[in-house]
């Protein structure tokens, strides 16, 4: 438990880092718990974070995409993104799925890391 507690305060700050508001955007991310480095994931977060290009239309109010990425040991993406649920925007979709395409590469995964490949779930919210 000692171990996970600063993963654990890693995803609460970032997390908290982007306050959902009522109809405000929103991006969580989630990579695999076996990731003990949360500055890997901080990193990994900010930069599909800063190539979000939200729409000009946003999703209902609650709506979420959830995009999954498999980062290789190199940083580079196996295949493309894929989509793991939609929010009835195609367009605020899209635009999840290309944040982390043109995100990519992340940096090469951490020696610590014990698999070969990092899946990460991007939650892209409209609360």
């Amino acid at each position: 438990m000692r171990r996970l507690l600063p993963f654990m305060l890693a995803l609460i700050a970032i997390a908290a880092s982007v306050p959902a508001r009522a109809g405000t955007p929103d991006m969580k991310s989630y990579p695999s718990a076996e990731l003990r480095d949360p500055g890997y994931h901080q990193n990994v977060h900010q930069k599909v974070g800063s190539a979000w290009n939200r729409p000009a239309q946003a999703p209902k109010e609650g709506a979420k995409t959830v995009v999954i990425a498999t980062i290789l040991r190199d940083g580079s993406l196996m295949e493309g993104p894929r989509l793991h649920m939609k929010s009835g925007s195609d367009a605020w979709d899209a635009a999840a799925i290309d944040a982390v395409k043109r995100a990519a590469p992340f940096p090469p995964l951490p020696k610590s890391y014990p698999r070969t490949s990092l899946e990460v779930h991007f939650h892209f919210e409209y609360n």
